[in-house]
């Protein structure tokens, strides 16, 4: 019988994940089938009712509705609960485990480039859900210390709220700054092996505005941290052409968006994505 796979969330429209995960199970001889469920907070109750009674293996969700389905999993990992948010569900026989794959997924595509993360200092620019997906794994990975910079007091008093949820468990130092305070900044980089952006800066406008540079000049980055972008379009924004300049190695998010698919893929089958191939199938070609 054929296994079925979702994504909800509103829009979905345009997503690569039916892509990645179809052409996953064409490569290893699976039977099974990823599809589309546009679906807002309102029906997401009736639809997890509908996928639970039908059988469906497993599914992703997408916003809005990455936070409204925790409290309709049976179980939750710990990164789930710490953020608050679940990206990836696996029904086993009825009983729903609700995970969190974009923090492993930056893991993993750390790894894979060689960056580091365990017993390191980070700086991770940003707080919005990529950032707190980052920085939830790098601390529950052990890090040493993560400098987390924010832009405005919205955003740091929901990063402090989740540094304090972190805490209970991790031993990783958890700070906080203005990201638009230059000389901490600078301080912070100078000390650090990976530097993180997980801001919109340097994302394709498509409008001619020229993308930014969340780094004021490459002398933040003379002591040659690994410098991770979690934005892929454009595949080299300015922060990577920055990098480059300086003399570090660097990283964009595609890896990211890979090694999050291959977890949740992982979780549901117990097998290991193809990932090379989908990169070359599904963005490259």
């Amino acid at each position: 019988m054929k296994k079925q796979y979702y994504l909800l969330g509103d829009p979905v429209a345009h997503s690569l994940s039916p892509a990645m995960h179809n052409l996953s199970f064409k490569l290893l001889g699976m039977d099974a089938e990823y599809g589309l469920l546009k679906t807002g907070t309102e029906e997401l109750p009736e639809t997890i009712e509908w996928l639970r009674e039908t059988g469906a293996a497993g599914w992703n969700l997408t916003m809005p509705v990455k936070s409204a389905v925790c409290p309709l999993c049976d179980e939750l990992s710990l990164a789930a609960k710490i953020g608050g948010a679940v990206n990836t569900v696996i029904n086993d026989n009825g009983y729903l485990r609700g995970e969190t794959t974009d923090g492993s997924g930056f893991l993993a595509a750390a790894a894979a480039a060689g960056f580091p993360v365990k017993n390191e200092n980070l700086v991770l620019l940003g707080t919005g859900g990529a950032a707190a997906s980052i920085l939830i794994a790098a601390a529950l990975a052990e890090a040493a210390k993560i400098a987390v910079f924010y832009h405005s007091p919205a955003s740091a008093d929901r990063a402090a709220k989740l540094m304090e949820k972190i805490r209970p468990f991790s031993k990783t130092r958890l700070c906080l700054y203005p990201l638009g305070d230059s000389a901490i900044l600078k301080k912070e980089l100078l000390a650090c092996s990976l530097l993180i952006n997980a801001t919109s800066a340097g994302m394709a406008r498509g409008n001619g505005e020229e993308a930014l540079c969340p780094i004021p000049d490459p002398g933040f980055l003379e002591s040659r941290p690994n410098v991770y972008d979690v934005i892929y379009n454009p595949r080299t924004t300015p922060l990577l052409y920055m990098a480059g300049e300086a003399g570090c190695r660097s990283e964009n998010g595609l890896s990211m968006l890979l090694g999050q698919g291959a977890e949740s893929f992982r979780l549901w089958t117990g097998k290991t994505m193809p990932v090379e191939t989908v990169r070359h199938a599904v963005f490259e070609s």
